[in-house]
C-alpha cells in the first residue's frame, strides 16, 4: 500500500511528519482528502477537523483540531500549515461554549467593520471547535 507523506506545522513548531494513508482536510471550498499520488494543489483551510487514517479506511481516525491555515499538496505529500492544532480529545468543551459567547457579543457590538469581521472569524472558529468535539 502507498504511503502519504504529511506534515502538520504550526507557528511553533513541526508538529507531525509521518507516513499515513489518507488525510480529510476543511478546505475553505469544501473538505477534501489526499491519498498518495494526489495532483498537485494549494488551499486556504476553514477552522475545523483533520482527521488522519494512519493505514486505511478502515482506521478509526485520529481527530485534530485546526484553527485554520493553508494546505499544499505537492511532490513530496500533504504540508498543512496551521494557525494553531490540538486533539480533539484535549479540546475544552466549557472554554469553546464560553469563547464562542463572547466572541458573539463582539460580533453583535462591533463599532467597525475591522472588528466585525475579526468577531465574526473568531465565532466560525469556536463554532467548529464546538462541532468537532460533538462529532
Amino acid at each position: 500500500m502507498a504511503n502519504l507523506h504529511f506534515e502538520l506545522v504550526s507557528p511553533e513548531k513541526l508538529l507531525r511528519s509521518d507516513d499515513v494513508f489518507m488525510v480529510v482536510v476543511p478546505g475553505s471550498e469544501g473538505d477534501f482528502g489526499v491519498l498518495e499520488g494526489h495532483a498537485p494543489f494549494m488551499s486556504t483551510i476553514r477552522p475545523g477537523t483533520i482527521a488522519v487514517y494512519p493505514n486505511g479506511m478502515g482506521d478509526v481516525p485520529e481527530r485534530i483540531f485546526i484553527d485554520g491555515g493553508f494546505a499544499e499538496v505537492g511532490a513530496n505529500g500533504l504540508t498543512i500549515l496551521a494557525e494553531s492544532a490540538t486533539p480533539v480529545g484535549e479540546l475544552d468543551v466549557e472554554a469553546a461554549a464560553q469563547g464562542l459567547a463572547e466572541a458573539r457579543e463582539m460580533a453583535r457590538t462591533a463599532s467597525g467593520e475591522a472588528e466585525r469581521l475579526m468577531a465574526e472569524k473568531r465565532v466560525a472558529t469556536f463554532e467548529a471547535m464546538q462541532a468537532a468535539v460533538v462529532n
